[in-house]
């Protein structure tokens, strides 16, 4: 379907470029709004989870680190004890 501007003379056709600018900018539009939505999705989901200090304080705890790795959690935990 053809868009149309609107002058003192009644609705005139775009032309080739008009609409080819129009589509450019509806395509851009739609870029945009697909970004915003990944933000959102991204903050979401962020929002939801835990903060990383706790989720590693509960993989430290559950015994999922190598025997190395957990004896240097062990040891600074050992250094600065929670008050």
């Amino acid at each position: 379907m053809a868009r149309h501007r609107m002058t003192s003379n009644g609705p005139v056709p775009f032309t080739a470029e008009e609409e080819a600018a129009w589509d450019a900018q509806e395509a851009q539009a739609a870029q945009e709004y697909q970004a915003s939505l990944r933000v959102a999705y991204r903050d979401k989901r962020k929002a939801e989870y835990p903060a990383i200090g706790d989720q590693l304080d509960a993989l430290f705890h559950a015994g999922v680190f190598p025997a190395d790795m957990a004896a240097t959690i062990q040891a600074v935990k050992d250094k600065y004890p929670k008050g």
